[in-house]
C-alpha cells in the first residue's frame, strides 16, 4: 500500500520550507548560507578516545572515608550557618575568658572543632571495624592478625568512649 500524499508532504523539508525557519526571500542570504559549503569540507579528525584506568581499591576506600568524614563532621552545616571555630565563656568567679569546644545545651548547633572531633571519632570507629575484618583473614600471619585485632578493638572502644563523652558534655543529663 502506497503512503498517503499528506504524510509525504509533511515530512519533506526544503530550504524554502517555512516549517524549517530558513525561509527568506533574500537571495543574498541564500548564497551566503550555501556558497561556503560548496568548496569547504569538514576535515577528517583522527581523535582517540581517552582511556581511563580504574582507581585502586585503596584509593576508592580513602575517598569514601574522606567523604564520610566530611558528611558526619557537619561540613554542610558549617558552610551554610558559618559558626565560629571555637566558643568562649567567662568564668563567674575570676572573670577570665575560657575557650569552649562544645556548644552546650544545643543539639542542633555546633562549633567547627566540635564537628571535626566528633567526625574523627566516627571515622576511627569505622576504621576499627575494618581492622577487625582484616584480622579474620586466614592468609595472614598470626602476629599480624593479633595486631589488627588489638588495633581494631582499641579503635572501636576509644571511639565509643569518646563519642559518649562528647554527648555527655553536649547534653549533661543524657542517659542518667
Amino acid at each position: 500500500m502506497a503512503p498517503k500524499s499528506e504524510t509525504l508532504a509533511s515530512h519533506s523539508f526544503s530550504l524554502s520550507d517555512p516549517a524549517t525557519g530558513d525561509s527568506s526571500i533574500d537571495p543574498l542570504l541564500h548564497i551566503i548560507k550555501i556558497f561556503p559549503y560548496s568548496f569547504l569540507r569538514v576535515p577528517r579528525f583522527r581523535l582517540k578516545l581517552p582511556s581511563f584506568t580504574l582507581p585502586s581499591a585503596m584509593t576508592v576506600y580513602a575517598l569514601l572515608l574522606l567523604t564520610y568524614f566530611m558528611v558526619v563532621s557537619g561540613i554542610i552545616y558549617d558552610v551554610i550557618v558559618e559558626p565560629p571555630g571555637i566558643g568562649s565563656t567567662q568564668d563567674r568567679f575570676t572573670g577570665a575568658v575560657k575557650p569552649v569546644v562544645f556548644l552546650p545545651g544545643r543539639v542542633n548547633g555546633q562549633y567547627i572543632i566540635e564537628g571535626l572531633s566528633s567526625g574523627f571519632m566516627f571515622v576511627l570507629g569505622g576504621v576499627g571495624i575494618v581492622l577487625l575484618d582484616l584480622a579474620l583473614d586466614r592468609n595472614r600471619a598470626k602476629s599480624v592478625k593479633v595486631s589488627f585485632a588489638s588495633a581494631g578493638v582499641s579503635s572501636v572502644v576509644i571511639a565509643y568512649v569518646m563519642s559518649m563523652l562528647f554527648i555527655r558534655i553536649k547534653i549533661p543529663a543524657y542517659l542518667r
